[in-house]
């Protein structure tokens, strides 16, 4: 039933990506809530490994999409960068799938607020050498709109993990047997 449950997180994904145009900026830090990256996160230590490069290619695919901006006719991050940042992103997870499957979720959502808060960081790095001249300012204001989305993602991940865990309970998926203890 794996594949059930892929669809079903590449549709929550698509939702979750509309949903994020919809959730104003947090106030006072202006950073972003960034919510289809945690269904990707959680896709990551849930699926096996073709399922998280999947999800890795659509998160990406729709990213890349939503956020391309032409300046002087030409993109400013090129299509299939942040296909590549989210299979990054997604192995770092599905590393620590071992643990989730012995039913440890903690560290995964602390995780997931760092791999989140890295999305916004490498946008700002890609566009900041894109542009000419190179030049880095990390301000005050840059640096709470990188820290404030993984803030956002990590307060967000456990709601995300258990409501997931559990359509994938009604779906008959079972993300957390270790397969090791089955043999």
């Amino acid at each position: 039933m794996p594949i059930v449950f892929f669809i079903l997180l590449v549709v929550a994904m698509l939702l979750c990506s509309v949903a994020e145009h919809f959730i104003p900026p947090l106030a006072g830090i202006a950073a972003r809530v960034y919510l289809m990256p945690l269904v990707m996160m959680y896709g990551s230590v849930a699926l096996p490994i073709w399922g998280m490069l999947g999800l890795a290619f659509v998160a990406g695919g729709i990213n890349d999409l939503l956020h391309v901006q032409l300046v002087e006719g030409e993109p400013e991050i090129g299509f299939g960068s942040s296909i590549i940042l989210f299979a990054v992103l997604g192995t770092i997870m599905s590393g620590l799938r071992p643990l989730y499957q012995r039913g440890r979720w903690e560290l995964h959502c602390v995780i997931c607020g760092i791999c989140t808060a890295m999305i916004p960081l490498a946008e700002y790095l890609m566009i900041s050498i894109r542009r000419q001249p190179v030049y880095f300012h990390f301000g005050q204001e840059i640096w709470w709109r990188i820290g404030g989305a993984g803030l956002a993602a990590m307060f967000l991940a456990p709601f995300f993990f258990f409501g997931f865990n559990y359509i994938g309970y009604l779906v008959g998926y079972d993300p957390s047997p270790d397969p090791q203890s089955e043999r």
